[in-house]
């Protein structure tokens, strides 16, 4: 994948492209503490690269839209389990949420999101450990195709990480809620 990032910027330079600046972006989660933020996108995971951010949380803890955008594959796997795929307004950046419990009621593909929106819950579906529910976290650059998958990758801590430096926005809390119904989650 670094041969590949490589080759990315490689190519843009020669054509004389510039690349989009990094996303400026809201926590995907409430009440995110810079101290918990470590870089994992290096890590081995079963047999692969992690190429995300993963944030332990109960059951049922609300996830937000980190950019406004729109929403554009809802997708269940059996690595990932319930995600998400949120493009940001340019399309330049794809957000990949994995693992969830359940969606938002009412979401689904192409819709339009602002950021702080509740789009899903926190949960322990598809590869992950039913005793550890978590947010699995992901931040891809689309490509001139715009695909929701197969972009190349960035690390997540860098960007999530400048929302705590001085300057940032600070703590998260969600902003609307899509279905007000959901139940409160478990305790």
């Amino acid at each position: 994948m670094r041969f590949a990032l490589g080759f990315l910027l490689l190519q843009s330079l020669l054509a004389g492209a510039s690349l989009p600046p990094l996303p400026v972006i809201g926590y995907p989660l409430p009440n995110v503490r810079p101290g918990e933020l470590k870089s994992q996108f290096l890590d081995k995971r079963r047999g692969h690269t992690h190429h995300a951010i993963d944030l332990m949380r109960r059951r049922g803890t609300p996830v937000l839209a980190v950019t406004d955008g729109t929403i554009r594959k809802l997708y269940r796997s059996r690595q990932g389990g319930i995600s998400i795929y949120l493009f940001d307004g340019t399309q330049d950046f794809c957000f990949f949420y994995g693992h969830l419990d359940h969606y938002a009621k009412g979401l689904r593909e192409g819709q339009a999101v602002l950021k702080g929106d509740v789009i899903g819950y926190v949960g322990s579906t598809g590869n992950a450990k039913r005793t550890s529910p978590h947010l699995h976290f992901a931040v891809s650059r689309t490509g001139p195709e715009r695909r929701w998958s197969g972009g190349v990758p960035l690390d997540p801590f860098p960007i999530l990480r400048a929302r705590a430096i001085p300057g940032g926005a600070g703590e998260e809390q969600p902003r609307t809620t899509i279905a007000a119904d959901e139940p409160e989650p478990e305790p």
